[in-house]
């Protein structure tokens, strides 16, 4: 496939092939939004190669860029050699940098030489960063070339590490010869290695001062550059992200870009010790752990001499080395992979891919990285992302603000609760005297926390949470001031709390306490005191004998245990600092104190993402359905300080021909019921009845597969056993085979790889014999075309297979329904959310507050509601057409989708082309002419 460069309004875009007129006008748009920096929404069809479209217009404006910043660059050092006095022909870049904000007045006393010493005071200053620049920039470059041309090089470096490897056995081996034959004393009262679990003396931040904490060595700060303007893209998933390098792989780009795929510990880590943990926060805590013992190794060396009883040596990460490090960073900027090409790379080259990955950011042009890692502010600094200046495009942004919103969301149960109380006492006493002052004071300070929590939900701390029985049940919405107050814990700094478990890593001892001694432990003289506590707790661990654990000895298999309770309470104590106004917290009391919870409603999601906005160059918020717009543009962006002028929304139309689509709005069955599917109206015998109908008669004359999304699981399951009991099911079953979606994830492919064999096969697609294990391709009449068919348990010919999905559910987003697999989407209903939800009626009073209401527009709440419903409802019916040539029928089947709010919520290409018919006849026979006609075609 040759690249093609296109040349629309002056600007050359490379692409792979010849560009839809769409990507054209997509690409245009996308180059003006980042050359003026504005914020963009834009919405692309799938099918329309929106990721090709984001790839080459981004990345031409990159390039074109980075030439501009060149060019002025050269003039600046060009301009910085000339005698200072000399001041006639100043390039615009220096006048736009260094000068005053126009129209700023001089103070009057200051001397005319004094304002041009400062001037060119700054602009020498500007030539000298710009020449370091330079420097760093080409010894980059020189290295990458190095790579790139001297296999030898790579070779050397890698012989090098094997070197250091055995290197490093044989000392490993001598210090344990060493250690087995003398007589380490260990430290009073502590099993061996269990001084790592005792908390190390802390300081608060006002107690450093100016400190910064742990001293970076020399050669990290050699790994950390300076940071390049570049393109951060994220998206929902890994296989997402994977897909979109894939594509960068093949554009015009793939060579020549230097791009980045960064992932969490969980999914990069090559240490077996530390991934076996299992959980993100004890992988993310353990390998922090690792580093701060590597910092750590020569101050104990320091200090070595003044003790007298010796300690066994804290290991660190084996693959957190400078010149691994060094080569993976540079083998990462080399070439384009994607997450599990970095793994690979990081266990050849004996280098952690996560550190690797992070420290190659600030030359990378392109970072490719999942939403977490970017909305979330913790996790965005954790990684090394710096916003400043850059560009920001997320894809698949439909759910953008409910990812928002969920990620800074947490709940913890009243079981989660006691459990942490009764750990974390018991670690307490255990090291009590080890403990200084200030870890005893915060330690306490978290179990008055714990047990504050407790008795708001009406609960006994020091009773088992399984047996005891609330008498008040039910759901109470608080504002957190009222929470903090009517829990007694107004007086207590949570800021400090929050940041005390960041720093102490209190959590993971915790953890590693747990891991140690199970669910019991005391020493003899201990036993009097914890013996309530240790029943206690043995209550919440079901299996455990009355006999204290022993330590778990080196070496032993097992499984891995949960995550410490403690870890998930620590998110709950972060969001309660939120500002009172932005958010809620739901108490559920559900009659034992074990099922009740407390959960963190985050109700404005511009909060976090205000920052994104405010520090970035421009943001581009993209989608295959971005309808209805209306929330990103009130809930999102108006919220988070974005002026009207700053915004820009682009929308195109679909690459099929108008005839290729066939969108209806049924209102009456074939029995002439009227289809309404409230929540009141939808279980009744009739509707499930007709609605059965009315899949009998698509499925007479839809060839291929068939999708029909239902608004929740447990309607799907009435309605399927509904009509098994009607005999609709059997009908159904004789032109259909039948499958219904699953709730777990693990059997998913497994449905879909056997909804697929039922579905037709075009002559010559693929190399089929005439039996096939089974399967057989006949000819059904001449418009149809050939089948791969199966036969029903009917005694008929099944044409294909009729898929009974969920909306929300994992068929709804992600899945592509190409070709025959979706020649027909059928939606039953209209999937509103639950309004009696107390999360969403709060969300709606929330809006009604704070959101201006347009006059004839229903109140902010409301259109929420409608809109979360349209949203859903655009992603399912999206399924189904996936490129140029794809046809596919897209049926509505409820009269509400007539109003004109609704129908105006649909994707323009849709919209554009719906039908509403009042009965089923019509409906009929326009579907039955439609497939007849694009059958006989294809």
């Amino acid at each position: 496939m040759a690249n093609k460069t296109q040349e629309i309004g002056g600007i050359h875009f490379p692409f792979p092939f010849t560009p839809y007129s769409i990507q054209k006008d997509f690409m245009a748009k996308l180059y003006q939004v980042l050359e003026a920096g504005k914020i963009g929404i834009f919405e692309s069809p799938t099918g329309t190669g929106k990721s090709l479209s984001l790839i080459c217009g981004a990345l031409s404006w990159l390039r074109d860029f980075e030439q501009k910043k060149c060019q002025e660059e050269a003039r600046l050092l060009e301009a910085g050699t000339a005698p200072l006095n000399d001041g006639k022909n100043q390039p615009p870049f220096v006048s736009y940098s260094c000068q005053g904000t126009p129209g700023t007045l001089r103070p009057a006393a200051e001397p005319d030489w004094v304002t041009q010493f400062v001037q060119k005071k700054k602009e020498r200053d500007l030539v000298e960063q710009l020449k370091k620049e330079q420097i760093r920039r080409k010894k980059r470059e020189e290295r990458l070339q190095q790579l790139r041309h001297n296999t030898q090089f790579k070779y050397a470096a890698k012989r090098e590490r094997q070197e250091e490897e055995e290197t490093e056995c044989l000392l490993r081996l001598s210090r344990d010869t060493l250690a087995a034959g003398s007589e380490a004393e260990l430290l009073e009262g502590l099993a061996p290695g269990e001084e790592e679990l005792v908390l190390s003396e802390y300081e608060s931040e006002e107690e450093k001062g100016a400190a910064s904490g742990l001293d970076e060595d020399e050669n990290e700060d050699d790994l950390e550059e300076e940071h390049i303007t570049k393109i951060y893209y994220c998206s929902r998933t890994h296989s997402q992200l994977a897909q979109f390098v894939h594509e960068v792989q093949k554009s015009p780009f793939g060579k020549d870009t230097r791009l980045v795929t960064l992932g969490s510990r969980q999914n990069l880590c090559i240490n077996e010790d530390v991934k076996h943990l299992g959980f993100v926060q004890l992988i993310n805590d353990r390998c922090m752990e690792l580093q701060r013992s590597r910092h750590e190794s020569k101050s104990r060396a320091e200090d070595k001499e003044s003790k007298k009883r010796r300690q066994e040596p804290r290991a660190a990460c084996p693959f957190y080395k400078y010149r691994q490090l060094q080569l993976l960073r540079d083998e990462v900027l080399l070439e384009v992979m994607d997450i599990e090409q970095l793994v690979m790379l990081g266990k050849e080259a004996g280098a952690c891919p996560y550190y690797g990955s992070r420290f190659a950011i600030p030359a990378a042009q392109l970072v490719v990285l999942p939403y977490q890692m970017l909305l979330h502010t913790a996790t965005r600094q954790a990684a090394g992302i710096q916003l400043q200046g850059q560009v920001v495009i997320i894809d698949e942004a439909h759910n953008l603000i409910d990812t928002i919103t969920g990620i800074h969301s947490t709940e913890v149960s009243g079981s989660q609760l006691c459990q942490a109380h009764s750990q974390l006492l018991q670690y307490m006493e255990r090291y009590r005297k080890r403990l200084k002052a200030k870890n005893l004071m915060y330690i306490k300070q978290i179990l008055y926390l714990l047990e504050k929590f407790v008795t708001t939900l009406g609960g006994n701390i020091k009773q088992n949470p399984n047996t005891q029985s609330l008498s008040q049940t039910g759901t109470e919405l608080k504002t957190i001031n009222d929470f903090l107050f009517q829990s007694q814990i107004d007086n207590i700094n949570l800021f400090k709390v929050r940041r005390y478990c960041e720093k102490s890593m209190v959590s993971r001892k915790l953890f590693g306490f747990t891991e140690r001694y199970g669910a019991v432990l005391a020493t003899p003289h201990e036993q009097p005191r914890l013996a309530g506590f240790q029943h206690f707790l043995q209550s919440l661990q079901p299996g455990l004998t009355e006999d204290p654990t022993p330590p778990v000895q080196v070496g032993t298999a097992r499984a891995p245990r949960p995550a410490s309770p403690l870890m998930h309470i620590e998110g709950f104590l972060a969001a309660l600092t939120t500002a009172n106004q932005d958010g809620r917290v739901i108490l559920s009391r559900q009659g034992s104190l074990s099922q009740s919870s407390l959960k963190f409603l985050l109700l404005n999601p511009a909060v976090p993402f205000a920052q994104v906005v405010k520090e970035c160059r421009a943001v581009v918020i993209a989608g295959g359905t971005m309808q209805p717009v209306s929330d990103f543009r009130e809930q999102l962006l108006a919220c988070a300080g974005v002026e009207a002028e700053r915004l820009v929304e682009f929308s195109c139309g679909h690459v099929i021909p108008p005839d290729n689509i066939l969108p209806l709005v049924i209102c009456r069955g074939p029995s002439n019921q009227q289809l309404e599917f409230t929540y009141l109206r939808r279980e009744l015998p009739h509707v499930m009845d007709e609605t059965g109908r009315i899949l009998c008669n698509l499925c007479n004359v839809v060839p291929g597969g068939v999708i029909c999304f239902f608004p929740s699981y447990e309607y799907q399951h009435q309605v399927h056993a509904h009509w098994d009991k009607s005999g609709l099911l059997a009908r159904l079953s004789i032109r259909k085979k039948i499958f219904q979606e699953p709730k777990r994830a693990d059997q998913v492919e497994r449905v879909l790889t056997e909804y697929s064999r039922c579905i037709e096969v075009r002559a010559g697609t693929q190399a089929l014999g005439s039996d096939i294990g089974g399967w057989q391709l006949k000819t059904f009449g001449p418009s149809f075309g050939w089948f791969l068919q199966c036969h029903g348990q009917a005694g008929g010919t099944v044409t294909g297979a009729l898929l009974l999905s969920v909306v929300g559910g994992k068929m709804s987003e992600g899945i592509n329904f190409s070709d025959n697999l979706g020649r027909c989407v059928v939606m039953v209903g209209m999937p509103y959310p639950n309004i009696k939800s107390p999360e969403l009626q709060e969300k709606m009073a929330y809006l009604d507050q704070t959101l201006p209401r347009s006059p004839g527009q229903a109140p902010p709440g409301k259109a929420l509601v409608e809109n979360l419903c349209m949203k859903a409802v655009n992603q399912s019916i999206g399924r189904a057409i996936r490129h140029q040539k794809d046809f596919a029928s897209i049926v509505l089947l409820d009269q509400r989708y007539t109003r004109p709010s609704v129908l105006a919520k649909l994707p323009a290409w849709i919209r554009d082309r719906i039908e509403v018919k009042a009965t089923f006849g019509p409906a009929f026979a326009a579907l039955r002419k439609f497939h007849h006609n694009k059958s006989s075609l294809s």
